[in-house]
């Protein structure tokens, strides 16, 4: 896009270029006296200036065209990138919750089964302990 308006730039600095210097040469070949052809190359100036403020308007206006559409296209960029976000944000926090519930369950289910086994050792201890208590006795 910029070479475009690299080329269509130099495009009109040529075109305009060329009237100027096609317009002086033909001015001064033409057979007019020095009034007329004062007065012919100040018509010619002002047409030229009048044709340069029209191109820096138009210029203008495009440079205006080309900043708002690049704003819309940069908004348009956020917004998408915020929608995005919002998504993997969301997902992130539902995987944190079923990794806390899984989590959870699995230390409940963990502690169950250390206290049962804790009852059982606990209980062989106390039988191997009475056992060993009533061979003494006997002995």
């Amino acid at each position: 896009m910029q070479d475009d308006n690299g080329l269509g730039r130099g495009l009109i600095v040529g075109f305009l270029t060329g009237t100027i210097v096609g317009s002086v040469i033909a001015l001064l070949y033409a057979p007019k006296s020095g009034s007329e052809l004062r007065r012919e190359l100040r018509e010619k100036g002002e047409d030229f200036f009048e044709d340069a403020e029209n191109v820096i308007e138009e210029a203008k206006g495009k440079a205006n065209e080309l900043i708002n559409d690049g704003k819309k296209k940069s908004e348009k960029l956020v917004a998408d990138a915020k929608v995005k976000v919002d998504a993997l944000l969301k997902e992130a926090e539902k995987i944190l919750k079923e990794a806390k519930e899984k989590t959870s369950t699995y230390l409940d289910t963990g502690k169950s089964k250390v206290e049962e086994e804790s009852e059982k050792l606990k209980s062989a201890i106390k039988a191997g302990v009475d056992t060993y208590k009533s061979a003494k006795e006997k002995a």
